[in-house]
């Protein structure tokens, strides 16, 4: 039993010693880096939600539009537009939501006609 025992021990040592070197000198895995805007669509949005909570809790529109423009010019100006068009027109979000990206618009003055429906009463303007 005591010999088994050692045997596999040993086995597991001399294993995870050979895997060890073959995973950092042979074959090591090769680093690569993603940008944001290779996320598919549905975490896109979900990144901008995330942005837009986020600006509603720390009302920082600087860092806000600092972490859109991670997106590069994807979601500047006009891509933001009309990503939030795009998601209230297929209904992808909660109407919550869609009120948190509407806020986050209007205060980086990107309200559309399409969005001003979905503003809180006290929040238009004249």
């Amino acid at each position: 039993m005591l010999r088994a025992i050692r045997s596999l021990m040993l086995g597991l040592l001399m294993g995870a010693a050979v895997g060890l070197f073959f995973g950092w000198a042979p074959f090591p895995a090769d680093g690569r880096s993603s940008v944001l805007s290779d996320l598919a669509q549905p975490y896109r949005d979900e990144y901008v939600v995330m942005i837009a909570a986020g600006y509603a809790v720390d009302a920082d529109i600087v860092g806000a539009a600092q972490r859109l423009s991670r997106f590069q010019a994807e979601l500047a100006g006009p891509g933001l537009r009309q990503s939030i068009e795009r998601i209230i027109t297929t209904s992808a979000r909660d109407l919550d939501d869609i009120q948190l990206l509407v806020e986050l618009a209007q205060d980086l003055g990107q309200l559309t006609a399409i969005m001003r429906p979905f503003l809180e009463p006290s929040e238009e303007g004249p």
